[in-house]
């Protein structure tokens, strides 16, 4: 405990932050612009705010997960086989802030650890050291050449952190209601600016995405949010108005996720609604209103919506097109399936323990390939160990909290969202993609978090739960 005659350094350092801003910035605000001043002053308030206030982090990161501007550094060495240079977002620069002060509140704080031991830390570990080792290497055997392959391991600690930092912070179930409605919130703001770019004729992307947006991405993110939200929505939570408001954000992601034009995304749908069905403890109330929806659909679909559906096997003939069954298949989705020909049965056996390195293989737009050939078999069965421990610990949480309306409707829309992410990876890079991994961290966390929370509400618990979620 601490002695009463002993000062608290929550409160003296903002003190000593102040003189050390002013003695700093007296000595250098003259060779600095005024706009990277700003920044470091912003950088260093924000670090405070967040030291003081850890849980406030959190929702500031939320809101910079798709609201956050990106920002083009030019082609990093090693990304040209990508075709696009390596990009850093608002809050690639956040978590850094965010996660620092973090590390400095766990440090003074030493009750609340550093990690907190959760159901899936082995598991997160195995993977990313794995990612790590085929890096490294890869960039000694000169597969995985200049900065890439550093900053892409980079983002996948990013994502683990986000999730580090949710489960240390959560202790309540109110504050689970909080996070969950800021980011429904985010999602509805994101929703509203992308529909403002249908009547240009684009196909719509996340905010704030530069010159050439990623509506695959956008799709991805929003599959992932209306799964969370129809799982609220069919398990009966919230009062009459916000269950108003849950049907009007389901309708604003619809419109939107038309509009990206993402076949991925729309693919994703049909497991993510498979999965509410089999999930829902009343199933014809789930039911009954998709199948109203899908025949709704039909009648109220753009034709332009329909023809990019359809255009997989409409596509006029084009060099580069498989032919599959007798079937002509679109330039686009013959690539990802040429790239996974490639990595199968030619590629993969050359390197087969650990792949090439994250970087060291030609660009693929789709997940489980790409994993196979970067980390090889090791790192698949890491990933694929993941993922596994993901589901196996939000279907706990989904059985043994069905009869409270949060818990069970959180854990249902996570179910079905995890189901489309697994879809979505097929044609895309979805479980390293930021705008969708930094989302569906954040809703792993609360859902890893569920028995933990649950239980110490109930008098009949069990101390395996305790057991499994504690400091370390």
């Amino acid at each position: 405990m601490l002695n009463k005659a002993e000062p608290d350094i929550r409160i003296i350092l903002p003190f000593i932050a102040v003189i050390v801003i002013a003695l700093v910035g007296g000595m250098f605000i003259t060779q600095v612009s005024i706009g990277i001043a700003f920044a470091i002053v912003g950088a260093i308030i924000i670090a405070l705010i967040c030291f003081m206030n850890p849980e406030l982090g959190l929702y500031i990161l939320i809101c910079a997960m798709l609201l956050g501007p990106q920002f083009g550094t030019g082609g990093a060495a090693g990304e040209g086989v990508r075709g696009r240079g390596l990009t850093l977002r608002l809050d690639d620069f956040l978590l850094l802030i965010i996660g620092f002060s973090w590390f400095l509140s766990t440090a003074v704080n030493k009750e609340r650890g550093l990690f907190l031991k959760t159901p899936l830390n082995r598991y997160i570990a195995a993977y990313f050291i794995a990612c790590l080792v085929a890096t490294i290497i890869g960039y000694m055997m000169g597969r995985v050449k200049g900065t890439a392959g550093f900053f892409f391991v980079l983002k996948y600690f990013e994502y683990y952190i986000v999730y580090f930092m949710a489960v240390n912070y959560l202790k309540e179930k109110k504050q689970m209601e909080r996070l969950v409605w800021t980011m429904l919130i985010v999602c509805l703001v994101v929703c509203a600016i992308s529909i403002y770019q249908i009547p240009s004729g684009v196909r719509v992307s996340a905010p704030f995405e530069g010159e050439t947006g990623e509506p695959n991405t956008l799709g991805g993110y929003l599959v992932l949010i209306l799964s969370l939200v129809s799982g609220l929505l069919f398990n009966n939570y919230g009062t009459k108005s916000q269950k108003f408001f849950f049907g009007g954000l389901v309708l604003f992601i619809l419109i939107t996720l038309a509009a990206t034009h993402s076949r991925s995304s729309w693919l994703a749908l049909g497991p993510m609604m498979l999965a509410l069905i089999w999930f829902s403890k009343r199933k014809f109330v789930v039911i009954i209103p998709l199948i109203f929806l899908v025949i709704l659909s039909a009648f109220l679909v753009p034709s332009g919506v329909k023809e990019r559906a359809l255009f997989t096997f409409a596509q006029p003939k084009e060099q580069g097109q498989l032919v599959i069954g007798g079937v002509r298949i679109d330039t686009s989705t013959s690539a990802r399936l040429e790239s996974w020909k490639n990595v199968l049965a030619k590629d993969f056996i050359e390197q087969p323990i650990l792949g090439y390195g994250v970087t060291g293989y030609s660009f693929m737009d789709a997940q489980y390939p790409r994993v196979l050939a970067e980390t090889g078999l090791l790192g698949l069965f890491f990933f694929i160990a993941l993922l596994v421990a993901i589901y196996r610990n939000a279907l706990n949480a989904w059985r043994r909290y069905a009869d409270d309306p949060f818990y069970l409707g959180v854990s249902t829309g996570f179910l079905a969202g995890f189901f489309a992410m697994l879809t979505h990876a097929i044609g895309a890079n979805t479980f390293i993609i930021v705008r969708i991994m930094e989302p569906f961290w954040f809703l792993t966390a609360i859902v890893i978090m569920i028995p933990r929370i649950g239980s110490s509400l109930r008098p009949d618990a069990s101390e395996t739960d305790h057991r499994l979620l504690k400091p370390i």
